[in-house]
């Protein structure tokens, strides 16, 4: 399995890529292979897949997080549609805390943004009826569900400009960053090249 992987000028997310075969048929892709991305840094044990379908362009979803002791890390693909994918640094200690970092992925590219824990995750819908699915390190624990606004201003997140057309009050009742008690402590990420 062949994988290019892009760093961030936040330390720990990565956008990884597979190689994808086309022929006649459409194509092949090995999506996950737990060698060739702990070569490339992602030695994560995935515990658990979930799948989202937006029906709408402009779905936000997000910005979460499950804190520890059931912190996530996350691996999240686009299957149909297209996503603006963001996630910013919450912890605490961390030179970047309260940063982003961002990268549209979508079912023609083979694109997967890695999520360590630590982060908040969310995306924007760029095309209507997008499923993403994304695997995890740790199951659903309802009582550790956590996040931030999506839009909070001081974040610096620029969402495109129909963002947020549809979107849960849960997620619009998220606390901004300067009234969010983080529960993650910064530890260096040592991915190896």
């Amino acid at each position: 399995m062949t994988l290019a992987v892009q760093r961030f000028d936040i330390d720990g997310p990565l956008l990884v890529t597979t190689r994808r075969f086309a022929d006649s048929r459409g194509f092949f892709s090995e999506t996950y292979n737990a060698r060739a991305f702990a070569e490339a840094g992602i030695r994560s044990a995935f515990v658990q897949d979930n799948h989202s379908l937006s029906r709408e362009r402009g779905t936000v979803r997000g910005l979460h997080f499950q804190a520890p002791p059931r912190a996530q890390e996350k691996l999240v693909r686009v299957v149909r549609g297209r996503i603006l994918d963001v996630v910013v640094d919450l912890r605490k200690g961390s030179p970047t805390y309260g940063k982003h970092a961002r990268a549209e992925i979508g079912a023609q590219d083979g694109g997967q943004f890695y999520v360590p824990a630590g982060f908040a995750h969310g995306f924007c819908t760029l095309e209507p009826d997008t499923e993403v699915l994304y695997k995890v390190t740790d199951f659903w624990a309802p009582e550790c569900e956590g996040g931030v606004l999506w839009n909070d201003p001081a974040l610096g997140i620029s969402w495109p400009a129909f963002a947020g057309t549809q979107i849960v009050a849960k997620d619009t009742a998220l606390p901004r960053l300067g009234d969010l008690m983080t529960p993650f402590a910064y530890v260096p990420v040592h991915i190896s090249s």
